[in-house]
């Protein structure tokens, strides 16, 4: 009887690739993580297929790339029937659990039109991305003039009024707050990020879902995947002590920006300069209050991740389950001149990729680092393989990780990744481009070069990320680099040719269902019975029959 096989699918948000210790970072030290790459691969070279929340993560969830699953910005519904890892993975036995976040927004118009109640377990899951839910709270409770940024129940705040935190959302005025002079100092304001935020720390968010996490493993029956999504480091970037006062300014690393991305810039990459966001965190004091509580964010992370790990060792259970660590998206903190995250610099589009693989098979690649061109999409159908299942190639788009982590190199794999973002809602947008359809941008990367093309009539962003790894200069109009530029077009256009809508028919079944109609007895073409088989033709073999002509 073969032994049961778990999977414990951890994506923490707006993690950057390089604040481990494991991927070099200097003062930030991640012990726990660390330890997990020592078991483990670790994937140097990982890119979201969107770097935004929801579309990243419908990405993941899928395995699809964004413009297959059209779920491209925050709020965009993933539209109803798209499969996700929950399908694949319960034809195979599985059960598939959401614990935390997916930023996924249902497609309830798509479901009353196919009268599917969101309270049957049909509707819940294509409501919730394919999951069943042990606990969903998307982190995100922030309130204004309009509401709630989230209009969905928080089971963290029930969790924090459960212990006393009286405030309407604790979220806002605990979690994310600290506290001057006895009045509440918002973590929206990066100047209030030094504070500690005012609750104790094992009732903050990460703390809070490490032990969601550890209760679903103690019931769980079955083979199952869990995935455990963590808000946190994402901002508001404000931490509890003691992580708020692990990190100083002089933990603060050089902003990795050059005078000459602001010389002439590509105009999208202007605009997105010019936001709000760009411009603060273009801000030295913006960087030395917000960068000390991210990495602080991080620790508390890491610490639990410790915890989780010991708890999954007392259960027996580091024998039989793959761990995954990864993220969303990166995080600019003022590199090239931005905040957050939304362009394609390695700050914001690679992510950190972490798999271990229980099986005695993995035992050759244990403490490797893996330098192969990875996409988030791969996660669907590693997962699968994982499973004992056979990645449906028709519908997902991703390649199992499998093979590295056995020590044995695909006979074929990708040599670029593709990464797409749609910013048409942001307001800038209507300045750039006519049509909202063409604030569209694509980035195909490879071991040196990457290459951004830009809807709307602009030139491409060209970086030489061998002469240039920061990536400050930007080539794409340097007529020395026109063969490249060439190059990369034609990549992106064999990509855009790629069959990504057949999903209801496999290769298999194309091969099954070819020439079956003419033993269906349709026999187009032919000029007489000598061209065709004896048996394909015998319903249309001559044989008497009543003549109803004269019967007119």
């Amino acid at each position: 009887m073969a032994p049961q096989k778990n999977i414990l699918f951890i994506m923490f948000d707006q993690l950057r690739w390089d604040y481990l210790s494991c991927a070099g970072h200097p003062h930030l030290k991640t012990p726990h993580i660390d330890r997990l790459a020592a078991q483990g691969v670790r994937f140097t070279r990982a890119y979201v297929q969107s770097p935004i929340c929801g579309a990243s993560r419908m990405s993941t969830y899928t395995g699809r790339y964004t413009s297959s699953h059209g779920a491209q910005w925050n709020g965009f519904p993933l539209r109803v029937g798209e499969q996700t890892l929950g399908d694949h993975l319960r034809r195979l036995g599985m059960g598939c659990w959401l614990i935390g976040k997916t930023h996924m927004r249902a497609d309830r118009e798509g479901m009353a039109r196919l009268g599917l109640e969101p309270d049957s377990m049909i509707g819940a899951r294509q409501a919730e991305c394919g999951f069943d839910v042990w606990v969903r709270d998307d982190g995100l409770w922030a309130e204004g003039p309009d509401g709630f940024y989230d209009e969905s129940r928080s089971p963290y705040n029930a969790f924090l009024k459960a212990q006393g935190y009286e405030d309407d959302n604790p979220w806002n005025a605990h979690a994310n707050a600290g506290i001057a002079d006895g009045m509440m100092a918002s973590g929206w304001f990066m100047a209030n990020a030094d504070k500690p935020a005012n609750i104790a720390e094992d009732h903050s968010e990460t703390p809070w879902l490490t032990t969601e996490a550890m209760r679903f493993i103690a019931q769980a029956e079955g083979p199952w995947c869990a995935h455990v999504s963590y808000i946190k480091p994402h901002w508001p970037y404000i931490v509890p002590a003691p992580y708020h006062a692990m990190f100083g300014r002089n933990h603060v690393p050089a902003p990795m920006r050059h005078p000459a991305e602001r010389d002439d810039p590509h105009p999208v990459y202007a605009a997105f300069m010019d936001t709000v966001i760009g411009r603060g965190f273009s801000r030295d004091e913006v960087r030395e209050k917000a960068i000390p509580a991210y990495m602080g964010l991080i620790k508390q992370c890491d610490d639990q991740m410790g915890r989780l790990f010991a708890f999954l060792e007392e259960a027996g259970r580091m024998q039989d389950t793959m761990i995954v660590i990864t993220s969303d998206h990166g995080d600019y903190l003022g590199d090239h001149w931005l905040g957050e995250k939304d362009m394609f610099h390695d700050c914001s589009v690679k992510v950190p990729l972490i798999v271990y693989d229980p099986s005695p098979a993995a035992d050759a690649t244990r403490g490797t680092t893996c330098d192969a061109l990875v996409e988030a999409i791969d996660l669907t159908a590693t997962f699968i393989d994982f499973a004992g299942g056979e990645v449906p190639g028709h519908i997902v788009e991703g390649r199992s990780l499998m093979p590295f982590l056995h020590g044995q190199a695909p006979e074929v794999w990708r040599d670029f990744a593709i990464s797409e973002y749609d910013y048409s809602v942001r307001p800038f947008a209507r300045t750039l481009v006519r049509d909202s359809r063409d604030a569209r941008l694509f980035m195909v990367t490879d071991h040196r070069w990457k290459f951004i093309h830009a809807e709307g009539g602009f030139r491409p962003m060209l970086f030489d990320m061998a002469q240039d790894p920061e990536e400050f200069f930007d080539l794409g109009d340097s007529a020395d680099h026109a063969e490249i530029i060439a190059l990369m077009y034609d990549r992106l256009g064999r990509w855009g040719r790629r069959m990504s809508q057949r999903v209801t028919r496999s290769e298999a079944d194309i091969a099954a269902m070819s020439g079956k109609s003419q033993r269906k007895g349709v026999l187009l073409g032919l000029y007489d019975r000598s061209e065709v088989s004896e048996e394909v033709a015998a319903r249309y073999a001559p044989r008497p029959v009543k003549d109803h002509r004269q019967d007119r």
